[in-house]
Order: C-alpha cells, then structure tokens, then sequence
C-alpha cells in the first residue's frame, strides 16, 4: 500500500502477520523501517521456545523484512532493542548480532531494558535500512 506521498507499507511473503494495528515495515525513499520485530515463528506465528533462539528468530524477522526491499544487515544504520533482564539477556544478544553481522561493522544500536513487552515476550528488536530504489 502507497500512501500517495511515496511512503509504501511492506508485508512481504514469509513474513510474520501483525498482531494488531501495525504495519512490519515502511519503505520511505530510500530507508527502510522496520517495526519491532519479536522471535515469533512465521509460520504458526507463536513465539519460540528459549531466549536466545527467541533472539534469534527476533533478529531474522527484521531481516527477512529489510530483505524484500533489497536490504541487508550491513545495510543497517540504527537498531534499537528491548529487553526485559539486561544482565541475563544483552549477552546473549551480542552472541546473536555477532553470528548474523559475520564480522561486518555493527550499526548504531541502543539496548534498554523495559518492564514489559508484547505477550510478556522478553526481546524485540526495531531497525532502520539504508537500501536505495536505484540498486
């Protein structure tokens, strides 16, 4: 869907399905945003089980969405994460974004710990793309 000033709503296939009144994404010239993405599994759209594959699945969510536009990590130029236990969980999350950025640089990321998240979820991870239309 296009918002007639160039801003497009993005729900790629594979993709898992909003829980309410949200969109997964929104491409706005050349920047792809990507909503808070959790470690549900698209294809029952149920959290997964464990925090670190919960992690994982999060981190996949988003990427599978910045994908559809022709982005990828290294494309990344802002994260933004949630958890819910700082000293059990960032960890855990620098494990993650170390497996899936390979080496590459890391994008400017900003981890807080909040009271409460979605479905009493423990993770959520939110990234903005830098993926120009004319790749």
């Amino acid at each position: 869907m296009n918002s007639g000033r160039g801003v497009r709503v993005l729900s790629p296939e594979g993709a898992i399905a909003p829980t309410g009144t949200w969109s997964l994404g929104a491409r706005a010239g050349d920047f792809v945003f990507v909503a808070g993405m959790r470690g549900i599994n698209p294809t029952n759209n149920r959290l997964v089980e464990g925090d670190e594959a919960r992690i994982r699945q999060a981190f996949m969510n988003m990427k599978l969405i910045a994908e559809s536009e022709g982005a990828n990590l290294s494309d990344c130029v802002r994260l933004t994460v949630f958890v819910t236990d700082m000293s059990r969980l960032r960890p855990l999350v620098n494990k993650v974004q170390e497996e899936l950025w390979a080496g590459a640089q890391y994008p400017p990321r900003t981890l807080l710990e909040v009271a409460k998240l979605n479905q009493d979820d423990v993770f959520e991870v939110e990234g903005t793309f830098y993926s120009p239309k004319s790749r």
